[in-house]
């Protein structure tokens, strides 16, 4: 509402400027009806031409600033050489000097009040006939006057300046506050997007090996073959439960649905049975005193374990076997995945970021990683993760 209002008012400059030009002809005529004004007899016509001279102007005073204080001073000069006395129409000079002041730069608002100043000193040692010592008196009070005005005009140019770096700080802070959001969205995604990596690797992993078994086993093992294709079917409704949990934070609009919590170390347990499941053979050992990790270091811990596996089971071979080994000590927790497949001898297509992003989740809490063969053959992933750091996330 109010800047609406500003913003009405603003539109309509012109015709304030006009209702202030209206009382200050009014007292014109006021003060020229009870007493003409002292000076030479130009006659009525001339009073009215010199009142609408110096008032007209100032209906465009907020539009050009500087040229109208130069046309109501070039006017009062014009006054003073034709000796006529002030008249109530000369207090545009002081409205001019405050628009100056208030609206142009400092430097403009400083020369304003000099030639206001000069104008002053000179109507009075023109129309004082006295002392010098009583002529004091009027120029004070004239130069009291012109300097009042002249730093109220300058209080409101830096008031208004003041106001504009506001909103333009404003503006600037809602810019950054957008982008902020804007990049939090991405690391969002970014991180939705490593999650779906690991869960479609992993899981299409699983799927791959069980489906080869059931079509080895199918005429032969009917029973294996039936186990081969449950599992299949489990892990896919898993991989799809998943991913309809990850892709659920993408949409904006749904606030009110509720996910599956993020797996974590309590998990690896279940993992672990599915990754056996598949036919790997597969120990799993926990050293050290377990203790309260933050969801987002568990998480971590549970995708670099399902990782590792999962390039177990496409790279490793047949005949393969692996160990896990989470160890929990006094300031890290670390976690081991070592086989006994075909290690540096494997193939790799190139096109797999699941190391990568490893390292990166490892990073983020100030951990290493390390996924290198191990002597005599076979593949060994290590990370380590300071605790004290990742409670604090």
């Amino acid at each position: 509402m109010i800047a609406r209002a500003w913003a009405w008012w603003r539109r309509r400059t012109v015709l304030v400027d006009f209702a202030i030009m209206l009382p200050v002809l009014a007292w014109s005529a006021l003060v020229f009806g009870a007493a003409p004004p002292v000076g030479r007899d130009y006659g009525e016509a001339w009073y009215v031409v010199l009142t609408l001279a110096l008032c007209l102007p100032l209906i465009w005073r907020r539009r050009w600033p500087r040229a109208v204080f130069v046309i109501v001073a070039a006017v009062c000069g014009v006054q003073w050489l034709a000796h006529i006395a002030a008249l109530p129409a000369n207090i545009a000079i002081l409205i001019v000097l405050y628009t100056v002041a208030a609206w142009c730069p400092f430097r403009w608002g400083v020369a304003a009040a000099v030639v206001a100043e000069i104008g002053a000193f000179m109507e009075v040692t023109q129309q004082w006939t006295g002392p010098w010592r009583e002529m004091r008196g009027p120029l004070l009070f004239l130069s009291v006057v012109v300097g009042g005005v002249w730093i109220l005009g300058v209080y409101m140019n830096t008031r208004r300046a003041y106001l504009r770096s506001l909103e333009e700080r404003a503006a600037r802070l809602e810019r950054e506050r957008d982008t902020r959001v804007q990049v939090a969205m991405a690391a969002e995604r970014a991180r939705i997007a490593r999650e779906l990596h690991d869960v479609v690797a992993h899981n299409v992993s699983v799927i791959v090996v069980q489906a080869d078994g059931a079509g080895f086993a199918i005429e032969t093992d009917r029973d294996r073959a039936k186990q081969a294709l449950e599992a299949i079917s489990a892990t896919g409704r898993t991989a799809l439960a998943e991913m309809r949990r990850l892709l659920g934070v993408l949409r904006e609009s749904d606030d009110a649905g509720s996910y599956v919590p993020q797996p974590g170390v309590e998990q690896l347990t279940d993992l672990v049975d599915q990754i056996r499941a598949s036919g790997l053979p597969l120990r799993f050992e926990i050293d050290g005193v377990p203790r309260e990790l933050s969801q987002g270091l568990q998480l971590t811990v549970f995708r670099i374990v399902q990782e590792a596996l999962t390039n177990t089971l496409k790279h490793a071979g047949t005949g393969a076997t692996a160990e896990v080994n989470l160890h929990y000590g006094d300031e890290a927790v670390e976690v081991r995945i070592c086989d006994d497949g075909r290690g540096a001898a494997a193939l790799d297509d190139g096109q797999g970021h699941g190391l990568v992003g490893m390292r990166e989740r490892v990073a983020m809490y100030g951990g290493a990683a390390q996924a290198r063969p191990r002597p005599g053959g076979g593949w060994e992933v290590v990370a380590r993760l300071p605790v004290r750091d990742g409670a604090r996330t």
